[in-house]
């Protein structure tokens, strides 16, 4: 694979199912009855979809990362990468297009939230200069499987 057969670009509504089956092949949870079904995606790529990009290799969706904002703070959500393509800087190329398209307004922190076992995930944005900062994460959810 060559850094040419890969094309970056935005996520469309079409391609959920397929952003479906990668985060299940890259083992990120998926709540498919809740912030994962279909047409709650959708409802994403409508709202933030100029800040959700995957990568392509001949056709076939290999990566993906979901960028967000509060207007004050980036988040950067869904970060995977195929098993068959890691360590091939794909992660870190996904990583810099949504910074520069957050970036694009006006956006000057970004932040992730990692699982802390995810070691891998630890070890990458830490390489990439993101700062640990420890904080309790608290959540309410209306509704069991969200």
């Amino acid at each position: 694979m060559g850094e040419t057969d890969i094309v970056i670009r935005r996520v469309r509504a079409a391609d959920i199912p397929a952003l479906l089956e990668l985060w299940r092949q890259a083992r990120l949870s998926v709540r498919p009855q809740g912030r994962d079904a279909p047409e709650a995606l959708r409802r994403q790529v409508e709202v933030m979809g100029r800040h959700f990009w995957l990568a392509e290799h001949g056709g076939k969706i290999v990566g993906t990362v979901l960028g967000t904002h509060d207007s004050r703070k980036g988040w950067i959500n869904r970060l995977a990468v195929h098993p068959d393509y890691r360590r091939a800087g794909l992660a870190s190329a996904l990583l810099e297009r949504v910074e520069r398209s957050l970036a694009e307004e006006g956006l000057e922190i970004f932040a992730a939230m990692v699982e802390e076992d995810n070691q891998a995930s630890r070890e990458f944005f830490e390489k990439l200069n993101y700062e640990l900062f420890p904080v309790y994460y608290f959540r309410k959810r209306l509704r069991e499987g969200i």
